[in-house]
């Protein structure tokens, strides 16, 4: 070989160490910065993490006490009483006409309609049962569903006895 192509060796060998260097170089830091980055965190793992460390229970004092708690729940209830579904009227027709006749004259969700061959077997229960299955709602086993208080929460005991009456009264 000759003199001026083992300079070039020589050189080029240079210059590739220098590139292998430069390269090895980028590669510790981008794993550098890789670790640097915080990992974006699963939805899932934080759901997890916050069920575990969550409080096991709680104090209540002051303010914030059972009795505050159980005032401020009391005054809800009577404020709720006070205002009443529909003014507070106890006129059956009234509350049926603004509330139940979307389900009970087109027997939506299995309703029954105002006929006695839908109520004979209802009535044969007792009026207590209808108030009930009224008041707190009733799932039948044919699939029917009354939501509680007839989806009016507002509505007081009262009101859905009068209107219950009403019902019963006007049947075909």
């Amino acid at each position: 070989m000759r003199n001026y192509d083992l300079e070039f060796l020589k050189r080029f060998s240079i210059v590739i160490a220098i590139l292998a260097i430069i390269t090895i170089g980028l590669i510790i830091f981008a794993a550098f910065l890789q670790n640097t980055i915080p990992r974006e965190v699963s939805p899932a793992a934080a759901k997890r993490v916050e069920q575990r460390i969550a409080p096991i229970g709680a104090v209540y004092a002051g303010a914030t006490g059972a009795s505050a708690q159980a005032a401020a729940a009391a005054a809800a209830a009577a404020a709720a009483a006070a205002s009443g579904a529909y003014g507070g009227t106890l006129d059956g027709k009234v509350i049926y006409d603004n509330l139940c006749t979307a389900c009970h004259t087109t027997g939506v969700g299995l309703a029954p309609t105002l006929d006695h061959s839908h109520w004979d077997a209802r009535i044969a229960q007792g009026k207590d049962t209808l108030y009930k299955h009224a008041i707190e709602g009733f799932t039948g086993p044919d699939g029917g569903v009354m939501p509680p208080k007839g989806g009016n929460a507002g509505l007081s005991e009262e009101q859905i006895h009068a209107t219950v009456d009403w019902m019963l009264s006007n049947l075909k």
